[in-house]
């Protein structure tokens, strides 16, 4: 019971510190820059080298890399963020305690920030899969604000680039 007892708490601890250092390393967002951003990835890996079997860092890790990339598709670190959020993507997915409407708006995200990167040729291989993830996404959870939000971007993008 004692051994018990202490694994529970100390399970929580450990919850606590991963969560003060999450918010700590996204604290550096209040004033988002692209160097905050990388910076703040870079820590995001670290804390989800120490956490590796949660989901909270790998999540983050996605989400501020996408934000980053969206904010700089032709940067020299977008591509090599894109291919390393698509891994992060498929490690969630294999992850059984993984929200899908969230690993379904992180995936329309990606397909959207591809749109962004190359418009001409990546617009119609991808506006379909936009679609279809955050439909998805709000279907499994229709509170899902990142998910709307999105949403509405990407619908509010399509329809200023089809008036011109």
């Amino acid at each position: 019971m004692v051994l018990l007892l202490t694994t529970v708490v100390n399970v929580n601890a450990q919850e606590i510190k991963m969560d003060n250092l999450l918010m700590q390393s996204l604290s550096r967002l209040q004033e988002p820059s692209p160097q905050n951003y990388l910076t703040c990835i870079a820590e995001l890996k670290r804390i989800d080298t120490m956490y590796p079997d949660s989901i909270q860092p790998k999540y983050q890790i996605a989400l501020q890399s996408l934000n980053y990339s969206v904010m700089n598709p032709q940067a020299e670190q977008t591509e090599n963020l894109l291919k390393e959020t698509e891994q992060t993507i498929e490690k969630m997915k294999q992850m059984g305690n993984a929200d899908q409407s969230d690993i379904s708006t992180l995936t329309g995200y990606l397909y959207m920030t591809r749109i962004v990167q190359n418009p001409t040729v990546n617009g119609q291989r991808y506006y379909l899969m936009v679609m279809q993830c955050y439909e998805k996404a709000l279907k499994l959870n229709p509170e899902n604000k990142l998910a709307k939000d999105l949403q509405q971007k990407f619908f509010d993008g399509m329809q200023k680039a089809t008036k011109q």
